[in-house]
């Protein structure tokens, strides 16, 4: 039996073109890659090293030679026993546990409000978002000015009572702290807003309308139809907003500086006191891991939410 020519031999199977797209792909953003991993992955393993050495910037040893300052896992043994830093973390938590709530009822009140058209409309969303827009240190100038002894907030306070009122609010640890707070809230109120509105316009109008024609009232709709829908943008929303908040520093250092004493000393502010005052750098890497981690943790349960929240939803 004759065989067959080299030529009519069965040729090699072509790669499919999507796989040749993928390869052409993953060469041309090959060095975006590197760039984002050697930005992302260099400063988190420098600072892991430095956070296990007794290192400064005035220690007379550059930072790869740290190892020359090795104290093992001392920093992190000293920030479990650090009172100062529990302080400032429940400092934080509270102010977080006060504002994000707030923020997001009054941000879903303004977005169930908005959501209907009304006169002026264009103009008062206009005025809403203005606080938003703020510089944060700005924002916290002005709210210094606001609550100084002689400033506008005593003075409407007069005007009320009748009498003359020189609370000195920024000296006082509790007073302090509600200022700080109605400033947070003041600022971010509209960034809650307009992600809460993005979410209750998407929600669909037919089964709003054949919810109102099955007899429902206001609040049914919303808590059985509109709320449901807005499951993941809420969740979004709050995520920001935690995060965002567990890392409060511009308007509250302006205002107080984390005083009087250390009533209003946030994290961010101990840790900015820490690396510019005591130079105490592998302590401050130690402490902004820890950070790292808590927020990590918001982060992948806010995540898990969301899926769990588009599961139901499908």
């Amino acid at each position: 039996m004759a065989t067959l020519p080299s030529t009519l031999a069965p040729a090699v199977p072509a790669d499919k073109p999507e796989n040749e797209s993928a390869r052409l792909g993953f060469r041309l953003t090959l060095p975006a890659q590197i760039l984002v991993l050697f930005i992302a992955v260099f400063p988190l393993l420098m600072q892991l090293y430095i956070s296990l050495s007794d290192w400064a910037p005035l220690s007379g040893v550059e930072w790869w030679n740290a190892w020359e300052l090795w104290n093992s896992f001392a920093n992190y043994s000293d920030l479990a026993a650090d009172t100062r830093f529990w302080s400032a973390l429940w400092c934080t938590a509270l102010v977080m546990v006060i504002c994000v709530p707030a923020e997001f009822l009054l941000g879903l009140a303004l977005a169930t409000l908005f959501a209907d058209d009304f006169p002026g409309k264009r103009v008062f969303y206009s005025i809403l978002l203005m606080p938003m827009m703020v510089v944060p240190a700005v924002a916290g100038y002005m709210f210094f000015m606001l609550f100084q002894s002689g400033g506008p907030v005593n003075d409407i306070l007069s005007a009320l009572t009748g009498r003359t009122v020189a609370i000195a609010w920024l000296s006082d640890p509790t007073l302090a702290f509600i200022a700080v707070v109605i400033a947070d809230i003041w600022q971010w109120t509209p960034l809650m807003f307009l992600i809460l509105l993005a979410g209750l316009v998407g929600v669909p109008d037919d089964q709003i309308k054949a919810a109102t024609l099955l007899g429902a009232n206001a609040w049914q709709r919303f808590t059985t139809i509109v709320l449901p829908k807005m499951k993941t943008i809420i969740i979004i929303a709050l995520a920001i907003r935690v995060i965002e908040n567990f890392k409060i520093f511009d308007t509250l250092f302006i205002m107080t500086g984390g005083g009087p004493g250390v009533a209003t000393e946030t994290i961010s502010v101990y840790v900015y006191k820490v690396t510019t005052q005591d130079l105490i750098w592998g302590y401050v890497a130690a402490i902004a891991l820890a950070i790292l981690v808590v927020l990590s943790v918001v982060a992948v349960f806010a995540m898990k939410r969301m899926a769990k929240a588009r599961e139901l939803a499908a």
